[in-house]
């Protein structure tokens, strides 16, 4: 009996022995891992690993989630992985979809938008590696990088280089690149050239101030009517071109005649005899080859109604 007891004691000391020195082992493990996992849960990305099959399940998700989506947003999401397709933008849904089934392209960086707690979309870049078995995607891993001030400044500079800075309208050199796209195609197309009359005289008499406030004035009309297939440029100092594709004669009189309207409107508030726009346009059933003799045909009519205006006075 004695003996028995021995050995299951001998027994219980070389386990406890294995455990201790498992143990020792482990934590050896661990302190060798902390260092990263303090980095890396220290760093502004957002690291994770998730399983996408059979379902989606966080195994990692890195706490700088909530100072990028603010907070609670690691635990809300650890909780709910599904959650990501509430906030993501609509047109990245898509994106998030294939990254599941394992049908994107993962060689490329992938740019996505999600909604933080204020409702803002905050651009993000992601490089995310998918990880297999059986030849199925069951994981997927990666880092996302908050990329949004970069994103915004891009926009910036790109408005900037179509737009005009004082009315807001687009540039001449847009309208240049749109005026060869349409000269490619074929569609019904018209051509407004619009000019404001007297501005010389009214910026010697009333300051460059005035004339800024009416060129202003001018292309806010020029643009209240427009719709979103419609081109509005500033050419020149008080120069406007407008392009009007797939709209018929009488919708582009009916815009110049609400144009002309509004400005008359405008100007009736002005300490000076009324400030008229001067318009002409030309139209044809297909742009195609054509776009030079259009503008220049505009620009005739343009130049006879300032004539025409001041045969009147």
């Amino acid at each position: 009996m004695s003996i028995v007891v021995g050995g299951i004691l001998i027994c219980l000391i070389v386990l406890c022995i294995r455990l201790h020195n498992e143990k020792a082992k482990l934590q050896q493990k661990i302190n060798l891992f902390k260092p990263m996992i303090e980095t890396t849960e220290g760093i502004r990305d957002m690291l994770y690993y998730c399983e996408v099959y059979p379902k989606l399940k966080y195994l990692y998700l890195s706490p700088s989630i909530d100072s990028n989506l603010g907070p609670n947003s690691l635990e809300k999401h650890l909780n709910n992985p599904d959650i990501i397709f509430d906030i993501v933008h609509p047109d990245d849904h898509d994106i998030l979809r294939k990254k599941q089934l394992g049908t994107l392209n993962f060689d490329k960086p992938i740019t996505v938008r999600f909604k933080n707690h204020l409702g803002e979309y905050i651009w993000f870049e992601e490089y995310a590696t998918p990880v297999y078995k059986d030849g199925k995607v069951i994981a997927v891993q990666g880092v996302y990088r908050n990329v949004h001030s970069q994103y915004i400044l891009q926009e910036q500079l790109e408005y900037k280089s179509t737009h005009d800075g004082l009315t807001g309208l687009y540039n001449r050199e847009y309208f240049q690149l749109k005026k060869k796209e349409f000269n490619e195609i074929a569609i019904p197309i018209s051509v407004i050239v619009a000019d404001l009359d007297d501005l010389k005289e009214i910026n010697d008499e009333y300051g460059h101030q005035m004339g800024d406030r009416l060129i202003i004035a001018a292309a806010d009309c020029l643009k209240k009517f427009a719709d979103e297939e419609m081109i509005v440029a500033r050419v020149g100092g008080d120069e406007f071109i407008v392009l009007m594709p797939h709209k018929d004669n009488f919708e582009v009189e009916q815009y110049i005649e609400n144009v002309c309207s509004k400005m008359w409107e405008f100007s009736n508030t002005l300490p000076f005899s009324p400030i008229h726009i001067s318009i002409g346009y030309e139209y044809s059933p297909s742009s195609y080859g054509v776009m030079r003799q259009l503008l220049n045909k505009a620009d005739q009519k343009m130049y006879k109604n300032k004539k025409m205006k001041k045969m009147l006075i």
